[in-house]
């Protein structure tokens, strides 16, 4: 029962079964939403530009590790057992395929980054991202020692293929930004021609 006086749910004595907590929770959750919606989550486009700046962050702190020796080297197991990839080592070498590397996702950033103000870079950029992604996610199969055999193997990821599984997440955003940026295009096409 529900006191008027303090607004706070008030379980009658010898009752355990839970079934004021309901209230209290939908109770909650109101004041939660309310509280979320004052401080503007609900503002048109902020998931957009909140997602749109993530990525750039993500992709200036990748560009930046592949200049440096420690990466080139990590980035072996990976490089090497990419389908799509491993034809950098012998065009490249180590250290040059971690600086093509990082040339190529400071490049996509920037066009994620100019996406903000012109909808078509940003096209570029989310689609490079998507491509990015697509790479490294056709990874993950031929990962050696991906699945942990203690466990039984796949499903039980381990290592790289575990790192790699942002990947999937990663591609997702990329796909949603090249939907909503190629949506903007097309809307604002639209509204130049008076449709």
């Amino acid at each position: 029962m529900k006191n008027a006086d303090t607004h706070k749910v008030v379980l009658p004595a010898g009752d355990t079964s839970g079934k004021a907590t309901a209230p209290a929770f939908a109770q909650i959750m109101n004041l939660l939403i309310n509280a979320l919606t004052k401080l503007g989550l609900l503002k048109e486009d902020l998931d957009y530009h909140v997602v749109r700046a993530s990525m750039v962050i993500i992709y200036f702190f990748f560009g930046y590790q592949k200049w440096f020796a420690y990466e080139a080297h990590g980035l072996i197991p990976f490089i090497s057992n990419g389908p799509l990839i491993s034809w950098m080592y012998p065009v490249f070498g180590i250290q040059g395929a971690s600086w093509f590397l990082g040339v190529s996702e400071w490049l996509v950033g920037a066009l994620l980054f100019l996406g903000f103000w012109n909808k078509k870079l940003g096209i570029l950029g989310a689609l490079g991202s998507c491509v990015t992604f697509i790479m490294t996610i056709t990874i993950i199969p031929f990962m050696p020692d991906g699945w942990a055999a203690s466990a039984g193997g796949f499903p039980a990821m381990q290592g790289n293929v575990a790192f790699l599984m942002k990947d999937v997440v990663l591609f997702a955003v990329s796909f949603y930004l090249l939907k909503q940026d190629v949506e903007r295009v097309l809307r604002s096409a639209d509204s130049a021609k008076g449709i």
